[in-house]
């Protein structure tokens, strides 16, 4: 997930490691070409809110059915299209019948575009606003549909009917390992709404845009549509972190996906050969609120608990992921030169602003193992006595220039 909106340190160069000491290490896949047809779902708000007149002088629910319109002439023929919409139908007072009001009106398959704008053209504003529920019941649209899927939530206002809570809704469709990915689209959004969408977006890997005019909400929803078609470069292989290094798993070159706890030690083992290099690199993504003032820290350590190197950043909320790398070489350790298990700690400083439990933060780990990189020996200059005569010389040769300089200034001065 994490790959698709932020990682700092890529794996590159990956090797096929054929023989490791010890338990069998795991592998992440090698990717392959996406050959699937893009699989999406259009999630559309028809609450009543969408009746304001407030976009190019028009209801928003005239500019998105407009805009729906435009998308699904433009849309490829092998496009797997569905429909979703909430608050459709129910336009009573009784919150507990208005919040299960979502129903899909186009079931995902080839695009259909007579029965799609049919289905479109007939909706009018009406009830509440359940997201959370919209977007699990569209998730369970998706199953079974392909291996790369996407929905499309397009709203002009929060969730009325939590619990669930959409933010929470969407870390748990994330935390279900499945490329299901939630974009999302604001029509005229408050700051309210903006922080929510924008919540969910980040929970699985999405994007977020505002749309303030029939032209910028078509152009959103084709970009999103499009971009259903375009594989992630690379899928990570799930894996799940220790408590410990003994219990760790043995993981080789490649790229994994993991969660964890605020507060929580993910432990994982890397066989590290004689003159190998181990670059790992480590990155969180920020999917709910968290106090200000953070930290993340990936560590190498021996099997029995040393430490050899550390890398570690901080954040203070204003980003969206955050990363640390570090490197290592067993030659920096002679008595760890042969092939040895190497434990690499994934931990973090966060604290939720709200109660915060599973599912943990989503991690993306990065490693790599590359020849061992040698520093090139170092001329002499720089080091003990040389240094010191050399600087010496210089500072002499300085002070007898300054000096000279001086002296013809104050003659030049005095003869004029």
């Amino acid at each position: 997930m994490i790959h698709r909106t932020l990682s700092i340190v890529t794996a590159t160069g990956l090797i096929a490691a054929s023989a490791f000491l010890g338990a069998t290490p795991a592998y992440a896949e090698e990717p392959t070409p996406e050959t699937e047809p893009p699989v999406v779902e259009l999630v559309l708000d028809v609450s009543g809110s969408m009746k304001a007149a407030d976009i190019d002088g028009q209801t928003r629910m005239t500019v998105a059915k407009r805009a729906f319109n435009e998308v699904v002439d433009a849309l490829p023929e092998t496009t797997q299209l569905g429909i979703r919409v909430l608050g459709a139908t129910y336009g009573g007072d009784s919150k507990r019948l208005g919040c299960r009001d979502t129903q899909q009106i186009v079931a995902v398959g080839p695009v259909n575009r007579v029965a799609a704008k049919n289905a479109i053209a007939t909706l009018k504003p009406t009830g509440f606003t359940p997201i959370g529920l919209a977007l699990r019941s569209a998730a369970k649209d998706l199953e079974g549909a392909g291996s790369a899927r996407r929905i499309v939530l397009i709203t002009d206002g929060e969730d009325t009917c939590t619990p669930p809570d959409p933010c929470d809704v969407a870390r748990e469709l994330a935390a279900q390992g499945t490329d299901l990915v939630v974009d999302t689209l604001g029509l005229a959004p408050d700051e309210k709404t903006r922080k929510q969408l924008v919540c969910i977006s980040q929970a699985t890997g999405g994007t977020y845009a505002a749309a303030n005019s029939e032209e910028e909400l078509t152009d959103r929803i084709k970009q999103l549509v499009d971009r259903a078609a375009l594989p992630p470069p690379v899928t990570p292989a799930v894996v799940q972190g220790a408590k410990d290094c003994a219990t760790a798993p043995l993981l080789a070159a490649g790229v994994y996906t993991d969660r964890e706890l605020i507060g929580e030690h993910r432990f994982y083992r890397v066989s590290v050969d004689a003159g190998r290099e181990l670059r790992a690199s480590v990155s969180i993504a920020l999917d709910r609120p968290l106090n200000r003032d953070y930290g993340v820290l990936v560590k190498a350590a021996t099997v029995d608990g040393r430490e050899l190197v550390r890398g570690l950043d901080a954040g203070s909320g204003r980003a969206d992921v955050i990363s640390a790398g570090l490197r290592w070489s067993g030659d920096e350790e002679p008595a760890l030169a042969a092939t040895s298990d190497i434990c690499l700690v994934v931990s973090n400083s966060f604290a939720s602003t709200t109660a915060a439990g599973a599912p943990g933060m989503p991690v993306e780990l990065s490693i790599d193992l590359v020849p061992a990189s040698q520093a090139p020996d170092a001329p002499g200059l720089g080091r003990g006595w040389l240094l010191l005569f050399v600087l010496a010389i210089a500072g002499l040769i300085a002070g007898v220039l300054a000096g000279w300089l001086t002296r013809w200034w104050v003659a030049t001065w005095r003869e004029n």
